[in-house]
């Protein structure tokens, strides 16, 4: 149980399972897809040409391992054409950043790439000095990538500040300005009052001096 062990001649297909598994799990190479590579995926050779194709891969949730209320079973698939690479979630369509996330969660992540060890990888393991081993533990832990998300909550909260800092400074100027036009304003009121009594002197010096004529 738990354990599945793949068996086959040279040439058989056991890396293609591997890389289809890789494939629908978003793995580092399958991340980004041009138009030449997903054409070579759907058909390499002589013969009719496949116009898609798609992994399915059906996880036990039973543990809960993926944030899924109520789902002892979490369907994901993945579907690629000329012109399209599409993600399903439970039999329904799903961005590409929503499936990351939920993979992410359950511990498949660019930062944890040792859920399949590709040939070549045991020798590489075992001669890892001890710091390496290190944070290999914490790559397999998946401590990383919580490590990575502080890291960048925590420079978004340094570029937060910094655009709090900038509005602060901008509602001081504000705030400066709006005291500087109170007081034009004031300045403003008392020439309007001035100035309507000076018309009215006048008005009452010439209707004076049209009465004497």
């Amino acid at each position: 149980p738990a354990t599945n062990c793949v068996v086959g001649r040279n040439g058989s297909g056991k890396s293609n399972l591997f890389a289809a598994v890789s494939f629908v799990l978003c793995s580092s190479e399958f991340q980004t897809l041009r138009l030449e590579e997903r054409q070579a995926l759907l058909h390499e050779g002589s013969g009719t040409t496949a116009v898609n194709a798609f992994v399915e891969i059906v996880f036990d949730n039973s543990d809960n391992r993926f944030s899924m209320e109520n789902s002892d079973e979490v369907v994901l698939r993945r579907t690629v054409g000329h012109k399209k690479d599409e993600f399903f979630l439970q039999r329904k369509r799903a961005t590409k950043s929503e499936v990351l996330s939920l993979l992410e969660g359950a511990g498949f992540s660019k930062s944890n790439p040792y859920y399949i060890v590709q040939q070549g990888k045991v020798n590489a393991l075992c001669v890892m000095n001890d710091s390496e081993r290190l944070n290999l533990l914490k790559e397999v832990a998946g401590t990383t990538v919580y490590d990575e998300k502080k890291a960048e909550s925590l420079k978004k909260m340094e570029e937060n500040m910094s655009s709090i800092e900038k509005i602060n400074e901008i509602l001081d100027s504000i705030e400066e300005r709006l005291t500087e036009l109170k007081g034009e304003k004031e300045e403003l009121t008392q020439y309007q009052q001035l100035d309507r009594e000076r018309r009215a002197i006048e008005y009452t010096l010439y209707d004076k001096e049209l009465r004497k004529a």
